[in-house]
Order: structure tokens, then C-alpha cells, then sequence
């Protein structure tokens, strides 16, 4: 089974209706967590003002690799990883006909299926921005913006994900502040 264009997203609602700061949506997922993390794409900035050409070149896997890497992990961590969402920005220049999940500063388009569709999540297509099971027992976030993506579920999700090897994850918390590059 492939994933599904979404007419219906009330699926979306608990990131529609979440009233925390929108970078900490965009960036951390929907409020509620007991635990979070953060996949690392490339590493923190060294210093204050590094700007992210400035990063030595690491050889690392795509971005999505990483990410499918943390959601086979995660699909250990919830009853239904054969019905999830998947929010796709809008800002890519692909216009769909189909109805989109806003948030503040963001606009997206709602999938359905089985986390194991992303298996199939061809390489040239934009990373998915959000990512979680029906049971809503974790989320992934993946803004366009950080270098990083971040991750709350539980604490057995999170260790597990912080112990999954071939990734560059770290603890995170809503509160602490988050590096950026210039």
C-alpha cells in the first residue's frame, strides 16, 4: 500500500490546535511528551554565529535515510504502524488538490499509511515535516529550517532511539534551547 492524499484532517487536529510556540511545534512536535530527542543531520554549531557552509564535510546518509532509520525504531514504540500521517510542507512548489493541515508559519499537505510506505519515500521528494501513528504514541518533526529533526514519545522510545546505531541523536527538552547555524 502506498500513502494516501488526505481529504479529512481532523488526523492533523492535535498539531492544528496545539498552542505552544510555533517553533517548538514546527520543531519538537505536539506538547505532551514525556521524553525527546534530536536527530542531528549534521553537527551542532562549534560556535556562536557558524554559519552551516562553515561545517566540515562528514560523509553521513541523506537526510531521509536518517529519518527512516529513527522510524523503523520507532515503529517498535506503537500499536499502529500500519496507520500513520504524514505531513508534507506545502513550500516545495507542488500544488495538490487536496485541502492542507496550517499551522502558524507553515502550511501542509496530510498522507496516510503504513509506516513502512516510507520505505518507498522516493530520495528527490521533500523529507516528510511531521510523521506519527494514529495511537499518537510518538511524533517525528522535520522542519525545512533546523539541521536537525526533532522526536518526543515516551521514555522507552526515546532511550531507543537514542541507543539506534548508524544516527546522531541527543536528549532534548522543550525548554532547553536549541543551537542554530546562522
Amino acid at each position: 500500500m502506498a500513502l494516501s492524499l488526505c481529504t479529512d484532517l481532523s488526523a492533523a487536529g492535535w498539531l492544528i490546535d496545539d498552542d505552544q510556540p510555533w517553533g517548538r511545534l514546527l520543531t519538537l512536535g505536539p506538547a505532551g511528551f514525556a521524553a525527546h530527542a534530536r536527530l542531528r543531520f549534521i553537527p551542532d554549531p562549534a560556535y556562536p554565529g557558524q554559519h552551516e557552509a562553515d561545517v566540515p564535510a562528514v560523509e553521513t546518509p541523506p537526510e531521509i535515510d536518517q529519518v527512516r532509520t529513527v522510524l523503523a525504531t520507532l515503529a517498535r514504540h506503537t500499536g499502529t504502524p500500519d496507520d500513520c500521517y504524514v505531513c508534507v510542507w506545502d513550500g516545495w512548489g507542488t500544488e495538490l488538490a487536496a485541502p492542507k493541515v496550517v499551522v502558524p508559519g507553515r502550511a501542509y499537505y496530510l498522507f496516510r499509511g503504513a509506516l513502512s510506505d516510507l520505505d518507498q519515500w522516493d530520495d528527490a521528494l521533500p523529507d516528510p515535516a511531521f510523521v506519527w501513528p494514529a495511537d499518537r504514541a510518538w511524533c517525528l518533526a522535520d522542519d525545512v529550517d533546523p539541521h536537525w529533526a526533532g522526536i518526543g514519545g515516551s521514555e522507552a522510545a526515546i532511550a531507543d532511539v537514542l541507543a539506534t546505531p548508524g544516527v546522531d541523536t541527543v536528549r532534548t527538552t522543550p525548554d532547553e534551547p536549541v543551537p542554530a547555524y546562522r
